[in-house]
């Protein structure tokens, strides 16, 4: 894979040519930053800017005003290779709160191997109703210790009016939840996401994380999505590596709370 090129291909396609990732939300371009204004249980935050430092200050304090008059808090989804190279420093004298690093990781749909099947008395259940819905949050709120109250919200409201743009699944062993995972499928974009995949202590280890990737990953493919994307923590980067993903740059949230 061309490092540069596939760098350059994601910044124009999931970035500045970002599109509205769920029902009511809209992408706005205001200047040098292209940010997305979504209702409450949405994503809010800035995708990408291209910024100096003679007007950084400017545009934070503009994303600032403008999401705290909603009353919305608030990402700015921060990549390793932004400038200007001081920006997150400028993010954390305005009152940011920066997240945890990871890696974004892409890979070419057609290179992956996607022969991974779930380990023996692990089925894998679509999510396409609330009580799917609960399960996953379940398992979300015991792998990350985050409530999932958002997530319940943001998820019901995609099945509900735009059902073919997630899928979202959850592992069962038994008829109990271990893993789960989503994927966001905007439509006209190239990318695929994967998202929110984590498995219950106890459970790990054993390729059921694995098998999630590869699963989404196949319907990905058949819906004709050429690449996909990982924000990957430390833990889920070596098996996204063996899977055959590369990994781009880092990236770290922002957040801002009005």
């Amino acid at each position: 894979m061309d490092h540069a090129g596939a760098l350059a291909l994601f910044d124009r396609d999931q970035r500045a040519g970002a599109r509205p990732d769920g029902p009511g939300a809209r992408v706005e371009r205001t200047g040098a930053v292209v940010r997305q204004t979504a209702p409450e249980h949405g994503w809010n935050g800035v995708l990408w800017s291209a910024l100096d430092t003679t007007d950084a200050d400017a545009a934070i304090a503009e994303q600032i005003a403008h999401f705290s008059a909603l009353g919305l808090e608030f990402e700015w989804k921060l990549y390793g290779h932004d400038l200007p190279a001081d920006l997150g420093r400028r993010l954390v004298a305005a009152g940011f709160t920066p997240g945890p690093e990871e890696t974004l990781m892409i890979a070419e749909a057609a290179e992956l191997d996607l022969g991974t099947e779930p380990p023996a008395g692990i089925r894998v259940l679509p999510v396409t109703d609330r009580a799917g819905v609960e399960m996953m949050a379940d398992v979300h709120e015991q792998v990350f210790g985050a409530d999932a109250s958002r997530l319940r919200r943001a998820l019901l409201a995609r099945l509900t009016a735009d059902p073919g743009t997630v899928v979202a699944v959850v592992a069962l062993a038994g008829g109990e939840p271990v893993s789960a995972a989503r994927m966001e499928l905007v439509p006209g974009a190239r990318f695929a996401g994967l998202w929110g995949g984590g498995t219950v202590a106890g459970w790990r280890g054993r390729g059921i994380y694995r098998a999630l990737v590869a699963h989404r990953a196949r319907i990905a493919a058949e819906r004709g999505y050429r690449c996909l994307q990982v924000d990957a923590s430390d833990q889920s980067r070596p098996v996204l590596e063996r899977l055959g993903f590369t990994a781009l740059t880092t990236t770290t949230p922002y957040v801002y709370v009005p």
